[in-house]
């Protein structure tokens, strides 16, 4: 079966949200569509070879409810044959959308295909989609009864199970900000962030890290979802989730070129990476958050790998419980579990995130002269993708 290499990832600049965030005054689709222009210029790619445009989104509604990567792309100026799609796999949108370009590829539907995501959560703010009703249906809600829980709480119960507690949780966060800031202060990002114009100014970096964040300061943020009703439901819950150790709702696009081998060697381009293996899984729809464990253990039998022989791993930081207790779990150097700082630092603008965290993998990989990187995403509903890459290049 032909195999998909990654021939270049690329993000915006992560922007805070309103008020006065980078991006709160551009449209996503303009966004987007910076960002894919850089990834055809960059690479001096014929726009009319791409096969298809895979997009992760997860507020499909308003101003991203056009399929957003075909809006994008025709915004560009690219040709109008090129299709797109949208992906909703809730934070692993487009994680998702990465591995149907890949998996498009090795079928043979598709020599060139982009993966992408935008989210912009300042002018598409999260949960809108759902218009105030009630997403799950009288089944679900039945099997589930008393109810599923939102993200927050879920934290909370991981917390509980793994037994985290606040000044561990705190201490992550502050070491998001700290590798994050360090990473940034050398010119880390420099390679895989592209400047985004906005109104006569351009932005180049990241808006959303913290470098003086503490441990001690976030120490006196109050819990972010304590509620009384569900302490009376899980009394073990010890309420330690805060804005601080919670990843930020971010403004961001992001966007990867991935290409058969036949064409990389047609065009003479060089893979920077290839896809070593895949997984998908679901979990505990109450506890939410923990099936990045299962899809990790997965992935690495799938590879025939374990744990020690990945040098770099990327856990989504929705919250500081969800890489902790991964850690836990798998048993992985903590040295090698987001070096360059997560979500709580960079943000996380839900359909971007998945190739956001794969484009700083690919660069930290080829820093570092690492080989193998693995990457994992939880999902609302309790699920999660993962995926293994070697770097080549």
């Amino acid at each position: 079966m032909p195999q998909a290499f990654i021939i270049d990832a690329i993000r915006s600049p992560m922007g805070r949200i309103k008020p006065g965030g980078a991006f709160t005054e551009l449209h996503p689709v303009e966004l987007l569509s910076q960002v894919l222009k850089a990834l055809v210029e960059r690479n001096n790619l014929d726009p009319g070879q791409v096969d298809d445009i895979i997009c992760g989104c997860v507020s499909q509604v308003g101003e991203q409810s056009g399929t957003p990567g075909r809006m994008a792309w025709l915004a560009a100026g690219y040709p109008e044959h090129v299709p797109s799609t949208t992906i909703d796999r809730k934070c692993g949108s487009s994680q998702q959308a990465v591995h149907f370009a890949a998996q498009g590829i090795a079928s043979g539907a598709y020599d060139i295909a982009i993966a992408c995501g935008v989210e912009s959560m300042s002018r598409v703010p999260m949960g809108i989609s759902k218009m105030g009703k009630d997403s799950a249906g009288p089944g679900m809600s039945a099997r589930y009864a008393p109810g599923l829980v939102s993200q927050g709480i879920a934290s909370e119960l991981i917390a509980a199970r793994w037994k985290l507690g606040r000044a561990e949780l705190d201490q992550f966060a502050a070491q998001s900000h700290q590798r994050a800031a360090a990473a940034q202060s050398a010119g880390r990002f420099q390679r895989e962030i592209v400047p985004i114009q906005v109104g006569e100014g351009t932005v180049t970096e990241d808006e959303t890290i913290r470098a003086s964040t503490t441990a001690e300061g976030l120490a006196g943020l109050r819990p972010a979802f304590a509620d009384e009703e569900m302490s009376k439901r899980f009394p073990q819950i010890a309420w330690q989730t805060t804005a601080g150790n919670s990843s930020q709702m971010t403004d961001g696009a992001s966007a990867m070129l991935l290409m058969s081998e036949q064409a990389a060697k047609r065009l003479g381009v060089a893979p920077r990476a290839r896809f070593v293996a895949f997984d998908v899984r679901g979990d505990s729809p109450l506890e939410m958050l923990t099936a990045p464990i299962p899809s990790s253990q997965m992935a690495l039998k799938k590879a025939g790998l374990s744990v020690g022989d990945i040098d770099h791993f990327e856990i989504n930081e929705a919250f500081a419980t969800v890489p902790l207790a991964w850690l836990k779990e798998l048993g992985a150097d903590p040295v090698r579990l987001n070096p360059r700082g997560g979500a709580i630092a960079l943000g996380h603008p839900l359909g971007a995130s998945g190739v956001r965290l794969m484009c700083t993998m690919l660069h930290a990989l080829e820093d570092t002269g690492g080989r193998l990187g693995l990457q994992a995403m939880c999902e609302a509903g309790g699920m999660a993708n993962t995926t293994i890459i070697e770097r080549l290049a």
